[in-house]
């Protein structure tokens, strides 16, 4: 018997903003985040120009801020963005997943966003059964180091990761 297969995007689509600003916001306070991307301004003109590439820029940035903090730390800042930021979450893409899982099918959130702080927000949906394939983040001796671990989940990556997600099933 065949099995059914969702992907929801997560940015924009089951959530109402992007999270990866939200996020910084949360972590690093307003006035911390504007003067970040004030810094980086010069390069985000750039991606947006598609003269830089995104990954590169979102690397630099998430290098900045997060550099150096203990996963512990860095987790729990993700777990505790996503019980306060629920209200990001489009109510009609959850029941859209939630069906999916009660109909037993195999879904997939498949997001550019950093997988750990993805996670937490179907954890606390009671929603355990989705697997998220978002960009990971790299750590050394239980500390971030600023770099990501795979390839920004975004475009073609997006295909490459369910596809690997399906193979290894």
């Amino acid at each position: 018997m065949k099995k059914k297969l969702y992907c929801f995007d997560f940015d924009g689509t089951l959530t109402t903003s992007d999270t990866l600003l939200e996020f910084i916001r949360y972590a690093k306070g307003t006035g911390r985040f504007l003067m970040v991307f004030l810094m980086y301004s010069p390069l985000l003109v750039l991606m947006k120009l598609h003269l830089f590439p995104n990954w590169k820029a979102k690397q630099l940035i998430f290098a900045h801020l997060f550099a150096g903090m203990r996963i512990e730390k860095f987790d729990a800042l993700c777990r505790d963005f996503a019980e306060e930021y629920q209200h990001l979450l489009r109510p009609k893409g959850v029941t859209l997943v939630h069906e999916a899982l009660v109909a037993g099918a195999q879904v997939f959130i498949v997001s550019a966003s950093i997988d750990n702080w993805v996670r937490p927000f179907f954890a606390t949906q009671g929603i355990g059964e989705v697997e998220v394939l978002g960009t990971k983040v790299e750590e050394k001796d239980g500390c971030l180091t600023g770099r990501f671990s795979t390839a920004n989940c975004y475009g073609a990556e997006k295909v490459r990761r369910i596809s690997k997600a399906l193979s290894s099933k």
